[in-house]
């Protein structure tokens, strides 16, 4: 097989409808690659890119037959990126539950679903990869953002476990961690908290700062590109963080007691 092809040409990737997700699939379409883009909401068809190409493909991580009917189209590969998702922002207290159980399912149970159906033909291939798109949220725990970092904090587990128990299949299993992006992300979270909540002030200062952190961030590219080049190492890293910046902050986050970590995030979202 071509070096510059370890893992294979053809491509799987979840949340291509915008944002890391179709950055990554046109990247990865623009270096060669055969990809498949899929999401809830797509419009079907197919770019070219020299040798490589999207396919775009409807198709709804939490549903099971949406999913293998994607799955019986493509037939065999051996790269899936999983990259559908969607934040809520709303206090640890009294967030509309029915929103965590909404994000739960398309950040966190979307990943198990499609990776029960999707692993026996990635085992079958040899050499192959799993990349999910975490969060820095998945090391701290974002103010009202909670049940965003729970969700990504259960994804990394059980990718790292998931990572440990498939290695023998030659099955190579990788997170992905963006900080502050500036993407469609930040227009299509969705609010969690409850008119009448005692944290609305609270709330209202942290969101306003979270999100100009993000209009002020990097660009979903540049996930892309993280994501890219992992596909080039045959022994990847369990977890790469995107930026320079937030690499260092990850470095030095190990040796923070819980307490500094804490007040850090208390200062960077106004709650004092």
């Amino acid at each position: 097989m071509n070096k510059d092809f370890f893992y294979g040409r053809k491509v799987l990737v979840t949340g291509a409808s915008s944002g890391i997700g179709k950055e990554t699939a046109r990247l990865f379409a623009k270096n060669g690659y055969s990809v498949f883009g899929v999401s809830r909401k797509i419009e079907e068809g197919r770019e070219d890119y020299g040798e490589g190409s999207v396919t775009y493909l409807k198709m709804d991580v939490t549903e099971k037959e949406s999913i293998q009917r994607v799955l019986d189209t493509i037939g065999d590969f051996s790269i899936l990126i999983h990259s559908a998702g969607f934040g809520i922002a709303g206090s640890a207290e009294d967030s509309d539950i029915s929103l965590v159980r909404l994000q739960e399912e398309t950040d966190y149970y979307g990943v198990l679903l499609l990776n029960s159906l999707a692993l026996p033909v990635l085992r079958r291939q040899g050499k192959s990869l799993v990349i999910a798109v975490s969060s820095i949220a998945a090391r701290v725990p974002l103010p009202f953002q909670g049940h965003y970092s729970a969700a990504k904090y259960a994804l990394e587990a059980y990718m790292g476990a998931l990572r440990n128990e498939i290695k023998e299949f030659g099955v190579r299993v990788c997170v992905v961690e963006p900080g502050d992006l500036s993407t469609g992300f930040t227009s299509k979270r969705k609010k969690a908290i409850v008119d009448s909540s005692p944290y609305s002030t609270l709330y209202d200062k942290a969101i306003k700062e979270i999100e100009k952190d993000e209009r002020e961030g990097g660009e979903a590219i540049d996930a892309a590109k993280v994501i890219f080049s992992l596909t080039k190492r045959k022994n990847p890293p369990y977890r790469k963080a995107v930026g320079f910046t937030y690499k260092i902050l990850m470095f030095l986050l190990r040796f923070f007691p819980d307490r500094l970590t804490l007040y850090i995030l208390r200062k960077m979202y106004n709650l004092d």
